[in-house]
């Protein structure tokens, strides 16, 4: 079979079924196109030209591809792709950048049919691309900028490139890479080939609750080239890991019962991907199957069968204060309603993938985990080595929103690379990534908020079961966190709140942006709104009345200090509020670091490299928020120096050792670290004169919150080091359809306009697919009902409202130059002012999520559901 690529003649004589994007990738090289959701053809990370057109490579099969004309980005024409990818750069469009270079080859070619397309023109041409970082906005904003360019028209470029000037906080810095993202340069862990590599696959349990009684490897042996079925006792070290209670096997051993679905009997190592999958396929395994338990509520019942020794409670967080019973008593106007919220899938573009090679000591890893350091203590345990002996590398990820925290494919890829003693890749499909990875929690909350004739509010009790799914993850934090937000961003003075964390069969549940507080949030401005309508209150009036301030308390009881501002955002958005005719607003609040009586710490080491060189070594993850380019930024300001000479490093042999990359205080702590480790590198420069004398230096940074307290802890409570606010508007037609969302956030000190704009537009489109129709239900078998990509519900660029983005900055006294973590409050309020829209056009409440739901087939049983 012949055809060309870029311009070149080749020949294919391998299966007619292969995909065109494993010809491109894995026969020619050529790694721009990406491998998201294949072979569904529903992402459009894989785009390129066939015979002129946009072709998505993972549904193109190569007997199609017979004499035709393809075109990757490697091969559009130069002036075109630089265009596009510095368009990109300079305006935000990349973020993750793993949708980036399919969406430049979609663009140059509707670029070359219409050289002045408008905006919605370009939307609806991307009706085949998701992206999950930007909410299109600053995608669409690229595209409508190369087109100028290309057609000779002057455009100022908003974000510049890092030159041999300072960037400090408060520039529009080019996130880092993002040029080369954009034109698909910038190496995923996909992208790595190593000489020798094998290549894994892993066995994943038909059955969410079953016993296992056999695994027999015998027929995936006799498949060619397979080299090894490595199962539960080929482990050197235990078997069980976890993030917070270690319960989750990495292998299912014979005689083992299974919790769920993505649950692993054995991983299938061979020299090709193609042999691995075959072999995997072969596996042959007898189970006794048992009724799995779905319903957190029935799981919760005496007689439930235990998912686990300790059984289905997982935890139970309870705190209050005041008279709950009362205040309702005396209140003259009570809301008692039931909210629910549903299962979501992070839907990050880049599946689960991990490369590994054997040492002399142990093993080193590329991983796209949002926690390296916690990768090396998990993978060391499962191999029964000393951590030293485990090196992770970050490979930058594509996106990743609290579904990479746990551990995924990166402790099966360490021991099939210890084992056989060869590199290994070991590269989820999208349907194997939905099965296996934790998702967002669905929360039952019944709540009762009360409050006076003048619409003060006086007590909100509220009860909250959330379904963790089979294994802990991070659920009893989550709940947690859900619990200690119970209230918003509002004052109440009697409080009483229990959250209980349950296990079932379902897929688990774990970290996921918003933790909890999107939840949460949903049912108190629900039930603000409720109250509105009770007592004839003005809905924005209410929320500024009850805001809190200093010297006001959270849920938990904490005191705020300094830095509120909720009444800000409040103000930023009333304008909006008050000229729609049909608009739903709703306030939020988000803390910043993990706090509830753990420490969070922020390291940093900058490095001086050479005399125009500053290596910046972190321990955090950046995954498209741009945590590289805030560490850049940190250390032009402490030192003045230009942002050109950094570099930043993320290796475990640094030993810059830092927790998780979550609950949004990335930003928070990196500033304060670097600050720290600025201070003493300035004093060093001016004495010295320039970094010339200061070559082989080191410069350790340092900061640590050590003083919150646990829920319920005794004595005064400090719940959180820092949090951040925001007040969003959301903005119906007559039917309830939302046409424009306005969100002010309060960032304390914007440290990089663009990226803080992308972020909460991105936030913001998220939020607005929580509230309308994202979901993934699982079946009464504990199987997702579907695990097609574009089943999940996400809104596509054409289909998303106007996002404008109002930056509030009320400086946080604790916060690096006064920041607060934004990552997460994004989303916060939108669901529940989207309800509130929708009410306000059409009368009608709705207390569930998704408020419009979408119907789905399930394949596995042929209906639709």
């Amino acid at each position: 079979m012949e055809l060309k690529v870029n311009g070149q003649e080749r020949r294919f004589d391998g299966d007619g079924d292969a995909l065109l994007v494993d010809y491109l990738r894995d026969g020619l090289g050529l790694r721009a196109a990406k491998v998201g959701c294949s072979p569904q053809a529903n992402c459009g990370t894989c785009c390129v030209l066939v015979d002129g057109k946009p072709q998505l490579s993972c549904a193109v099969k190569m007997r199609r591809a017979v004499g035709a004309d393809v075109v990757t980005l490697e091969g559009i024409e130069s002036h075109v792709a630089d265009a596009l990818a510095d368009a990109m750069a300079d305006h935000g469009g990349a973020q993750c950048g793993f949708c980036t270079p399919g969406i430049v080859v979609r663009a140059a070619a509707l670029l070359a049919e219409q050289p002045r397309p408008d905006r919605a023109t370009i939307a609806k041409s991307l009706d085949k691309h998701i992206c999950r970082c930007t909410g299109y906005v600053k995608i669409l904003d690229a595209i409508e900028a190369a087109a100028a360019t290309l057609r000779g028209e002057a455009q100022p470029a908003p974000s510049a490139a890092a030159t041999d000037a300072p960037a400090g906080v408060g520039a529009r810095l080019r996130k880092l890479d993002a040029r080369e993202l954009a034109l698909g340069r910038r190496a995923f862990v996909a992208d790595l080939v190593m000489d020798g590599m094998l290549h894994g696959v892993l066995v994943l349990s038909e059955h969410a609750r079953a016993t296992v009684l056999e695994i027999d490897a015998a027929p995936a042996l006799a498949v060619a080239g397979v080299e090894r079925v490595i199962r539960a006792a080929d482990v050197p070290g235990a078997r069980t890991i976890g993030l917070i209670r270690q319960d989750w096997p990495l292998l299912v051993e014979v005689g083992e019962q299974t919790r769920y679905v993505g649950d692993v009997l054995a991983i299938v190592v061979a020299q090709t991907r193609e042999a691995a999958r075959a072999g995997a396929d072969a596996v042959a395994v007898r189970y006794d199957v048992h009724t799995p338990l779905t319903d957190p509520i029935a799981a919760m019942a005496d007689d439930a069968p235990a998912i686990h020794p300790a059984g289905n409670v997982l935890d139970r967080c309870a705190f209050g204060r005041g008279d709950v019973d009362a205040a309702l008593a005396g209140a003259a106007h009570v809301v008692e309603r039931r909210y629910v919220t549903q299962r979501i899938e992070h839907a990050y573009l880049e599946p689960e993938c991990c490369v590994a090679r054997p040492t002399a000591a142990g093993v080193r890893i590329w991983s796209q985990s949002q926690g390296v350091y916690s990768d090396r203590t998990q993978i060391a345990k499962l191999l029964g080595l000393d951590e030293q002996a485990v090196e992770v590398v970050l490979v930058p990820n594509g996106g990743g929103f609290g579904g990479k925290e746990d551990l995924s494919v990166q402790g099966h890829t360490a021991l099939a690379a210890r084992i056989c003693g060869a590199p290994v890749r070991i590269e989820l499909t999208r349907d194997e990534s939905i099965r296996l990875h934790p998702k967002r929690h669905p929360i039952t909350m019944d709540y009762t908020v009360a409050c006076d004739a003048d619409g003060k509010l006086l007590a909100v009790r509220a009860r909250m079961v959330g379904d963790t799914g089979a294994y802990a993850s991070v659920g009893m934090k989550v709940l947690e966190r859900a619990a200690g937000h119970s209230t918003g961003a509002y004052h109440v003075d009697n409080v009483d709140v229990e959250a209980t964390t349950v296990y079932t069969n379902n897929v688990p549940c774990g970290a996921f942006r918003g933790f909890g507080a999107n939840q949460a949030n949903f049912a108190m401005e629900s039930a603000i709104d409720e109250l509105c309508e009770l007592g004839g209150f003005d809905r924005w009036q209410m929320r500024w009345d009850n805001a809190l301030t200093e010297g006001r308390q959270t849920a938990t009881g904490q005191v705020l200090e300094g830095g509120v501002g909720v009444r800000a955002c409040l103000e930023a958005v009333r304008p909006a509020f008050a000229s729609a005719q049909y608009a739903g607003i709703a306030a939020g609040i988000k803390n910043t670091g993990i706090g509830n009586g753990k420490p969070d710490e922020g390291r940093v080491e900058l490095v001086v490299r050479g005399p125009e060189q500053i290596e910046i070594r972190h321990g955090w993850t950046d995954m498209g928020q741009g945590a590289d380019t805030m560490a850049v930024q940190f250390t032009c300001e402490e030192t003045g120096l230009p942002a050109a000479w950094m570099r930043v490093v993320v290796d475990t042999r640094h030993q810059v050792v830092t927790g998780m990359t979550t609950a949004s205080r990335a930003t928070s702590l990196l500033g304060l670290a670097i600050a720290d480790a600025g201070r003493a590198l300035k004093d060093d420069l001016e004495r010295e004169g320039g970094l010339q004398a200061l070559v082989g230096r080191r410069y350790p940074g340092f900061w640590i919150c050590d003083w919150t307290t646990a829920p319920g802890a005794p004595g005064p409570v400090k719940t959180h080091y820092s949090y951040a606010y925001a007040a969003q508007v959301a903005i119906a037609d007559a039917s309830g359809a939302i046409e424009r969302v306005v969100a002010a956030h309060d960032a304390g000190r914007v440290v990089n306009p663009t990226l803080f704009e992308g972020q909460i537009q991105g936030s913001v489109h998220m939020g607005l697919g929580y509230a309308l129709r994202e979901d993934l239900p699982c079946d009464e078998d504990g199987w997702p009902v579907s695990t097609r990509i574009k089943d999940c519900g996400i809104l596509m660029a054409h289909e998303t409202p106007e996002i404008e983005v109002i930056a509030v900055e009320v400086q946080d006294p604790i916060g690096a130059h006064g920041v607060k973590g934004v990552g997460e409050i994004g989303l916060v309020p939108t669901a529940p002012a989207v309800a509130g829209a929708i009410w306000a056009a059409t009368g009608e409440r709705r207390r569930t999520l998704p408020l419009q739901p979408m119907r789905r087939r399930n394949r596995r049983k042929g209906v639709w559901v």
